[in-house]
């Protein structure tokens, strides 16, 4: 199952208590389902779970029956009204008559209360929103035909304190967020508070996933920049070794030169610890850079 059937299953838990709230995500999915026109209404959906509330949705929102329910074990379901007293019912609980109206508009007046916005989200979301899997990347977007609508939704959510952004897919307008906050917030606003949890996880264990391949590759670039310092350390030694120098290398020195050779896969710090007495770091590096100095001399 994806992470966006995901999401519908868990929105299509969220009890029918309120019949406001009922209306207003039936009004979600009138204006975002596959066809709404004066002749028919038609609510295409793969999700069986969409599929089982649709009925339940209808009664309570109207106390209206679809017209055409979908074929036993159809892939995709078809529900459909197409009987013009029915189409009036719906439309009237808006406040629309789409047989005098050129475009469908969001009638903000149904949607005033909090629940009643966030059921109008559910609604949307369930007949023309997706969401990626956030393992992958972070997407939400509900489409609609209506380019009136989507406009009206953008500045719906807007006053709710989200920040969506807009696009157009051939005949679709797209509302949509990107920022894996917004999706989060979004998720949870409609009533998919564990999907909003998941989403979280899943971005948690990409940041976790991350900080360690940064780790991971800093780790091998330092050991990288180790391994070249200690082969031009021990070049510098053996070209000293080559002039007869190294005897002449003040004790200090002469150490240096003992344990880098005895040692050449140790770090600078590790080899400090080693002197006698033991030393910083920066002392030791200090004596190695002298080596180098008087090889390069």
């Amino acid at each position: 199952m994806s992470f966006s059937s995901q999401v519908k299953s868990e929105l299509c838990r969220v009890p029918l208590n309120r019949t406001c709230c009922a209306q207003a995500e039936a009004y979600g999915v009138l204006l975002f389902c596959s066809l709404s026109t004066p002749a028919q209404v038609r609510i295409t959906t793969e999700s069986p779970e969409f599929a089982g509330r649709l009925p339940t949705l209808f009664q309570k929102a109207f106390q209206t029956r679809f017209d055409r329910l979908p074929a036993a074990g159809a892939g995709k379901r078809v529900f459909s009204i197409t009987q013009p007293d029915k189409l009036s019912t719906l439309w009237a609980v808006f406040g629309h008559d789409p047989s005098e109206a050129l475009a469908h508009h969001i009638n903000f007046a149904v949607l005033e209360e909090p629940h009643c916005r966030s059921a109008f989200l559910r609604g949307a979301f369930l007949a023309g929103g997706s969401v990626t899997d956030p393992a992958k990347r972070y997407h939400l977007e509900l489409s609609t035909s209506h380019l009136s609508v989507s406009r009206e939704l953008h500045a719906l959510l807007l006053e709710m304190g989200f920040s969506p952004k807009e696009s157009r897919r051939k005949a679709n307008a797209i509302t949509y967020f990107k920022q894996s906050n917004a999706i989060e917030d979004v998720l949870t606003a409609m009533g998919a508070p564990l999907s909003a949890m998941a989403l979280m996880n899943a971005k948690a264990e990409k940041d976790l996933r991350g900080s360690i391949n940064r780790r991971v590759n800093c780790d091998a670039a330092n050991l990288d920049k180790a391994v070249d310092a200690a082969q031009g350390q021990m070049e510098a030694i053996y070209t000293l070794e080559a002039r007869g120098m190294l005897e002449g290398l003040p004790d200090k020195l002469k150490e240096a030169v003992d344990l880098r050779m005895a040692h050449p896969e140790l770090t600078l710090s590790q080899l400090a610890e080693l002197c006698d007495p033991p030393v910083s770091k920066s002392a030791f590096n200090h004596r190695l850079r002298k080596l180098m100095m008087l090889a390069k001399r």
